[in-house]
Order: structure tokens, then sequence, then C-alpha cells
């Protein structure tokens, strides 16, 4: 079986019928609140600055609570910036699982590299265009973890290794003439392309003289698959025609 045929969906359950939905109290909605203006905030500050550039101090007084509060709320930095990933990350990976799924079933027989990078790109692209308020910090913090050994690669092992996989999955049915190890490097290369387009840099806008922004993701929608597809293509061809002259 596939990575993109385990993907699981959650089916909730039928509520037994008289039964109430369980209501927070007052005391649980201020608690949650609480948590949820820290990590708010420890996002923001984490996208700006890094995981190392961040103490809880800093989380504190972007908050404008004190540090005992944070403490109530975390063991320490590391738990504040794990709940962070905690609340984002499962969402990108199931949307973009969930949007691979579809496409593989529209296109049977016919996966195409383009087709299979649409549905790994766009649907993260499609968040950021959507709601930007939410997701720009995140994807910031995607991009420096993307890049980052050790805390980084930790937190894309953890949470979106099944993505990669699924992807893989449908790159090798698109290209099953094509050595693996020549798919891994593709996708290496994407990749890299895709979390430094989280990051927003500005340095395309400067370059090209405000002709090009690095944060028009409907452009970068519009041509990523398409180029990155062609390069997919490229190496491909080439790895076969070294192996020929073997």
């Amino acid at each position: 079986m596939s990575t993109t045929d385990k993907v699981n969906t959650s089916i909730q359950s039928p509520r037994a019928p008289g039964r109430r939905t369980r209501v927070p109290n007052h005391k649980a909605r201020v608690r949650e609140a609480s948590i949820a203006r820290i990590l708010d905030a420890a996002e923001q500050l984490f996208s700006e600055f890094g995981y190392h550039g961040v103490t809880l101090k800093d989380v504190a007084k972007r908050v404008g609570i004190s540090s005992t509060l944070i403490h109530y709320h975390f063991k320490g930095k590391e738990a504040i910036f794990e709940a962070v990933w905690a609340r984002r990350a499962p969402i990108s990976a199931r949307n973009r699982l969930e949007a691979m799924r579809r496409y593989a079933e529209a296109a049977g027989d016919n996966i195409t590299v383009e087709g299979a990078l649409h549905a790994w790109i766009d649907t993260d692209l499609n968040v950021q265009l959507e709601d930007p308020e939410q997701w720009m910090a995140f994807g910031k913090i995607a991009a420096q973890a993307n890049s980052a050994a050790g805390w980084g690669a930790e937190k894309m092992t953890k949470y979106f290794n099944p993505v990669v996989l699924a992807l893989l999955d449908l790159l090798k049915k698109a290209m099953p003439d094509c050595d693996e190890e020549t798919i891994f490097w593709g996708y290496h290369f994407v990749s890299g392309a895709m979390t430094h387009n989280m990051a927003r840099t500005g340095r395309l806008d400067e370059l090209s003289n405000g002709l090009c922004s690095s944060s028009d993701f409907d452009s970068i929608r519009k041509h990523m698959a398409k180029f990155m597809a062609a390069g997919f293509h490229a190496i491909c061809q080439a790895s076969q025609a070294e192996k020929k002259k073997k």
C-alpha cells in the first residue's frame, strides 16, 4: 500500500441522543485565551528572531504579562515552541495529504510531475493567500527549520515526513523510469525553494526593482510547479543518459 493510500480521514461519531455538548466554563475559556495570546506572541517572535533569539522574557513582554504566568502554562521555551508547531503544522500536513489523495484519485493512471507538485505546493500557498495573518509567521518559522540542523530538522521530520513521502510516492508513479536517487535530489531542490518562498525575504523585490515581490504568492503558485516539473524531467533524463553510456 502506498503512502497516499494510508492517509486516514477522521470521522466524528454521531452524538448520542439526549447528550449535551460540554461548554467550557469561564475559567477554562480564560485559560484558553491566555494560551492563545502567548502562542501568537511567541510565533511572531520566533518568526522574527529564530528559535535561539527568543527568551521567555521576550514572550512575556510581547504579551504584556509576567514570566510567572508563562511558566504556569509552559515548562519552558521548548514547550512553547512545540506548541506553536503543534497548532499549525498538523493542519498543513493534513491539507496537503488530502490534496494529494484527491489528485491521485482524479488522475488515476495519468499522474504527472506537475500535477503532483501542484497538489503539494499550491495547498500551502493557498492558506498563505487566504489567511496571511494566521499563517505568515509560521511559514517563516518553517523556512528557518528547513535549513537548520538539530532543532529544525527534528521538527520537520516529526511533522512533515508523511507529507514528503506521499509526494515522493506520486513522483515515482509519474516517472517510473527515473531512479529513486534522482527523485530524492529533485525533492531536495523543491523543498528548499518552497521554504524560501515562505521566508518572504524581500530579496526578489530589491533585485527586480519592485517588478516582482517575494510576497506575491499568486505568481509563485502560477509558476513554481511548472518550473520545478521541468527540472525533475531534466535531471531524470540526464541520469538515464548517463546510465546508457556505462
